[in-house]
């Protein structure tokens, strides 16, 4: 039987909870529908998380899963090897809730490592507590890290993040760099006034300390459902702000299925020539010097990637997520209690991504558009 991507599979024949079976003669990995195969996998140890930023979690947190139905250290290090060894996972990156907080998160990374000594292995963080633990992340096999920071003002930072802990996260940056976890990663979420018009002093930060920093869009995955289009800052808003004092140019490199767009940066400086030379109001402004490094957009919401995503979810209690933005998700860590064996569980989740959705969980993009349903789940209960 040949396989037509692009059509949507009936549901008929999948039972309750459950994936319809892909099309005899699908090609092996985890392929989706429209032609899109995951090698990416986002894997969540954890809903749990001790800040409660305002685009995330309520100001009083939420629902903790039970400790029983979250994943076990042996069950993560299995899924992995399934995804690796028989899936063709290709990278892996371990989320929250907040990582830090597992107490064998140590011991997870190790046997990960120890099973696949040439995977890519990163985490997301808050960066809360990593001062004490990079060294020893490092050690276990972590390959880098990608560390959250929204504001380098105390009082901006405590305002989004709900804890006075911008010094512990700065502290964390310092120590996963010092403790060679890079190139280390900082993501941020700029929100319309309050910490907006700091991007330019946070990218000036990033470069002189080597550190790659990322604006990611404000998506509609807030526990509080607040969320609104004509509220965020857009891509297109985030270059503006930060053109006043730097020259963007697009990173020479290929995206190769990244969610960042990356941008090399210049300094931009006073003058009157040069063969940059651009007008801001009534100054005249030039590009000078060398790149001092490059910043990126995640732009989910005004500038889609999903027809190059890459990507595949596991969250903290094993469940199969294709999208980000799917309201769809397949139980992987039920079927594995119940004792099935690798094959079994490598067949559900390739039929798990096969009904991927095309983009933003419908069958188009649209992030804000009148048919978008945002999902129930926020961006700590799924793993980003």
């Amino acid at each position: 039987m040949s396989v037509q991507l692009g059509m949507p599979l009936p549901r008929e024949g999948a039972g309750p909870g459950l994936p319809p079976a892909r099309p005899a003669g699908t090609p092996p990995g985890l392929l989706d529908q429209y032609g899109r195969r995951a090698t990416d996998m986002r894997l969540s140890l954890t809903d749990k998380c001790n800040l409660r930023c305002t685009y995330c979690m309520p100001a009083e947190g939420l629902e903790w899963l039970a400790k029983q139905a979250v994943m076990s250290a042996e069950e993560i290090v299995r899924i992995v090897r399934i995804g690796v060894d028989l899936l063709g996972v290709r990278e892996l990156r371990l989320t929250g809730g907040e990582p830090l907080v597992r107490a064998d998160l140590i011991d997870i990374i190790a046997a990960l490592r120890s099973n696949h000594p040439e995977l890519p292995i990163s985490m997301t963080t808050n960066g809360v507590g990593l001062d004490k633990k990079a060294a020893a992340l490092k050690a276990a096999g972590l390959t880098r890290i990608n560390v959250s920071l929204d504001s380098l003002h105390e009082e901006t930072f405590t305002k989004l993040t709900r804890r006075p802990f911008l010094d512990r996260v700065v502290a964390g940056v310092d120590a996963a760099w010092a403790a060679g976890l890079g190139p280390v990663k900082l993501n941020a979420v700029l929100m319309r006034g309050i910490n907006d018009t700091e991007s330019p002093s946070l990218l000036a930060w990033a470069l002189d300390r080597g550190y790659e920093l990322r604006f990611i869009e404000q998506m509609p995955l807030d526990a509080d459902h607040g969320w609104t289009r004509r509220n965020m800052i857009t891509a297109a808003e985030i270059r503006a702000l930060l053109s006043h004092d730097f020259v963007l140019s697009p990173d020479p490199r290929a995206r190769d299925g990244a969610p960042a767009e990356r941008f090399e940066v210049r300094r931009r400086v006073a003058g009157s020539a040069g063969p940059d030379r651009q007008v801001l109001g009534t100054e005249v402004l030039d590009a000078v010097g060398p790149v001092l490094g490059t910043v990126g957009i995640i732009a989910s919401v005004t500038e889609p990637f999903c027809s190059d995503c890459r990507r595949t979810r596991i969250t903290a209690e094993g469940k199969i997520m294709s999208c980000l933005f799917s309201r769809e998700e397949f139980d992987l860590l039920g079927l594995l209690r119940e004792g099935a064996n690798d094959q079994a569980l490598a067949e559900r989740w390739q039929d798990a991504m096969w009904v991927k959705p095309k983009a933003h969980g419908m069958d188009h993009t649209g992030l804000g558009a009148p048919d978008f349903v945002q999902p129930d789940r926020s961006m700590s209960a799924i793993g980003g």
